[in-house]
Order: C-alpha cells, then structure tokens, then sequence
C-alpha cells in the first residue's frame, strides 16, 4: 500500500454514500487530492468532528493506483476556523477562493507557496473588515503561480490601480488588508480581473460576486 502523509486544508466535502465522503483537499506536499472518507458520516467514525470545510489537518491516505480519488486513513485536526463562521461573507470568500484553487489546480501537483497562502489568508479573514482586496490580492496571487500574471503596463487601467495590483503581489496579508482603495480602484479592479480571468480560464467560479459584497 502506498500510503502518503501531508498537511491539509479542505476545499469541499460531500456525501459518496450514506457512510462516506469525498473530501477535497489542497495539500502541502501533493497540491490539490481528492480522498473518500469511508464510514465518515456514521455517529461512531474516527472521522468525526475532524472534517469540515476549511478544517486544516495533518493526514494520511492510500494512493489509487486506478483513478485520481485516494482513500483517508488517518486526520488529525489542527485549526478549525471557528471565526470564518462568524459572519457568512467570511465563509462566501474562503469558499470563493476554495473554488477558484478546486477548479484551477491540476490534481497531485504540488503547490507549497498556494497551500500556505490560503492557509495564511483563512487566519487574517477574520482578524478584520471582510474587504474586496482580499479576494483581488488572491486572485493576483494565484494567477502569477499559474504563470499567469497580468501586463499590466500594456493595460488601459489608471496609474494608481496598476501600482495596487503590483503590490497585491508582494504583500503579505496584513498589509493588504491595510490597503485603502477607492469606490472607483474596487470597480477598476473588478472588472479588469473579471474580464482577464475569463479569457485566461474560461469561466470564472460561482460566488465571485457575493465574496466582493455586490
């Protein structure tokens, strides 16, 4: 049995059969893997209380050697994020960005810098304002490891909005949040990203407009 063991934080869960689950995941070491939880919805699993979304996790599951869906041996829960569930924009960002990682990400492709990023990001979340940089600054973020980053300079936007999305880059979460823009640089922002994620990714995830308070 091939059995791997990594650090985790789940993108989506739901029911296979009356007892089990499939659990998504983005991973530290293995990037975004897809488990079944078998038995995890019966009163008495070992999986109790351990899954949820956003749940971090150190895990172990057996490597398919037949399909892309691995099966969950062990999880030990390590952050739960019980602030997410505070206020429901904070779950409509996480879930926003879970999204846009599930439909991006090749499976079983390492992304270490993207697993810590996100990790970071759920922490800061609830630590202020839920604001429209958040989800602009992981756009930005995850756009530039796809190898997708924008040029900027050959763009129509306004100075001032060129030099945030450069920024958005470097930043780490607490100073994005700090971040001020204007009603006008949110709107620039908007839809710039809209408009260049869909050409680049064909569609965009549901849910963008809720994370960004429209």
């Amino acid at each position: 049995m091939n059995l791997a063991r990594t650090a985790g934080v789940v993108l989506r869960i739901r029911p296979l059969t009356e007892t089990s689950l499939i659990v998504q995941w983005l991973t530290r070491d293995f990037g975004r893997v897809a488990t079944v939880a078998k038995g995890a919805r019966r009163p008495k699993s070992p999986f109790r209380g351990q899954l949820d979304l956003f749940y971090v996790a150190d895990l172990s599951f057996a490597r398919s050697s037949r399909s892309e869906l691995h099966t969950l041996r062990e999880v030990q829960l390590l952050e739960s994020h019980p602030g997410l569930r505070r206020e429901l924009i904070y779950v409509q960002q996480a879930s926003y960005c879970a999204a846009l990682i599930e439909q991006t990400a090749e499976p079983d492709a390492p992304l270490p810098a993207v697993f810590h990023n996100f990790v970071n990001l759920l922490l800061q979340l609830p630590e202020h304002p839920a604001q429209p940089q958040a989800i602009f600054g992981f756009e930005m973020k995850w756009l530039e490891e796809l190898g997708l980053k924008p040029g900027l300079a050959e763009t129509s936007l306004t100075p001032g909005t060129k030099q945030i999305l450069e920024r958005l880059l470097e930043m780490d979460w607490p100073e994005i949040f700090r971040l001020r823009l204007s009603a006008a640089q949110v709107r620039e922002i908007r839809l710039y990203l809209h408009g260049f994620i869909l050409y680049h990714l064909e569609r965009i995830p549901h849910g963008r407009g809720r994370a960004l308070g429209e």
